[in-house]
């Protein structure tokens, strides 16, 4: 393992910083009690880091009320809360063809059970999507319009404000899945014109696995779509209505706030922008290195728009599957192959037809020997006849 390249980030950033293993650990071994049910010192030394992990998030996207920062086991689960939540039978709602299964099948679901109608927007040549594409697209009974900040596949960043002045020119919700932005890049949900912002906590935030959550603006209230306990007014027959409550049900995953809260601190302290720049250094490395190696087809690579450390290519010839194999297995290079949970970007490329494309996604601790072993690698490989 130590000999490891990890090109894996958008799946899941690793290692996390060092600070993070130990705090969680500390704090599990010292605070592993159940905030808010008790009046004891433990919990409420608890309850103050899972506030104080509220706190830091609302700073990080600049809104206006920590308890309207709710946690769920990931982007997934909390896309699933706003959108279940949010959107009403006989909705129209308007999506990207960049978006991840997290969006997809919820609103599949809700197509093929005859609750909302869903418009698919296309993304252009470079991998980004035009307002005026969303504008042409809005019907009288559009209620809302669903992006993904960053794609997970091209790295290509989505022009989120001006999307959402559209939205909120038209009386639109705008919702909009950070999973790949949230640490990498500013957010900031008012000058955004966000009215749900979703997040998850292991990729670009540092923390463990199995964290997420949702900031929820002022004045956009999703229905209940889960009930159970909050640790407070237990004797009220349905769930409460207030935030946090109202987006969270039961005890909370309390070791990845703990490590959630490490990870925000470290980036903080690092300085996001600082370490986005230097990831943007090594991506450039690696686009052009592999730009320039015969048989390598990239995807939506051109040029230095906004995006994140992200190369998805094939090998002509190579089954992208098999080229993963050859980076682990000859090389000890970790990267992802396939459809990276995002079916409707292969299908545009026409990359669904050869079974995805292999991608090179840069973290805080890749250097540029690993991504010159990357390059060299990939040659190597481009190299073999077939």
């Amino acid at each position: 393992m130590s000999k490891l390249i990890y090109l894996d980030n958008s799946a899941t950033s690793f290692p996390k910083p060092d600070v993070v293993y130990d705090f969680m650990c500390n704090f599990y071994r010292e605070h592993g009690v159940n905030p808010g049910r008790s009046g004891f010192d433990a919990a409420i030394e608890t309850g103050e880091v899972v506030f104080n992990t509220r706190r830091l998030l609302t700073e990080l996207f600049n809104g206006d009320d920590p308890n309207r920062l709710t946690f769920s086991y990931n982007a997934t689960d909390s896309l699933n809360l706003i959108l279940c939540g949010l959107i009403n039978k006989g909705d129209h709602v308007i999506t990207t063809n960049l978006e991840h299964n997290s969006v997809l099948r919820p609103l599949y679901h809700m197509s093929i059970d005859g609750l909302a109608d869903v418009s698919y927007i296309p993304f252009d040549e470079n991998g980004y999507v035009h307002p005026d594409d969303i504008k042409k697209a809005i019907k009288k009974n559009t209620s809302a319009v669903v992006v993904n900040h960053c794609s997970n596949v091209l790295g290509t960043i989505q022009p989120v404000k001006e999307i959402g002045r559209l939205c909120r020119e038209e009386g639109l919700l705008f919702i909009v899945d950070g999973s790949q932005s949230a640490g990498a890049v500013p957010v900031d949900v008012e000058e955004m014109g966000i009215d749900a912002f979703i997040f998850t906590g292991h990729k670009c935030l540092l923390g463990p696995t199995g964290i997420g959550g949702s900031y929820v603006r002022t004045g956009i209230d999703p229905k209940h779509t889960r009930y159970g306990g909050t640790g407070v007014r237990s004797a009220v027959k349905t769930h409460l209505f207030e935030f946090p409550y109202r987006l969270e049900a039961g005890t909370l995953n309390l070791i990845g706030v703990a490590g959630l809260k490490a990870g925000v601190e470290w980036l903080k302290e690092e300085g996001m922008n600082k370490i986005h720049e230097r990831e943007m250094t090594l991506y450039r490395k690696l686009r052009d290195g592999l730009s320039e190696t015969e048989n390598v087809i990239l995807y939506c690579q051109d040029g230095n728009e906004s995006r994140n450390p992200v190369v998805s290519f094939n090998v002509e010839g190579f089954e992208a599957g098999d080229v993963g194999t050859m980076l682990d297995v000859d090389y000890e290079i970790a990267c992802r192959t396939g459809l990276h949970c995002a079916p409707r970007v292969h299908e545009q490329l026409a990359t669904d037809k050869i079974h995805g494309s292999v991608r090179f996604s840069i973290g805080p601790f890749n250097t540029e020997d690993h991504i010159k072993t990357a390059i060299e690698a990939v040659r190597e490989i481009a190299s073999i006849k077939k």
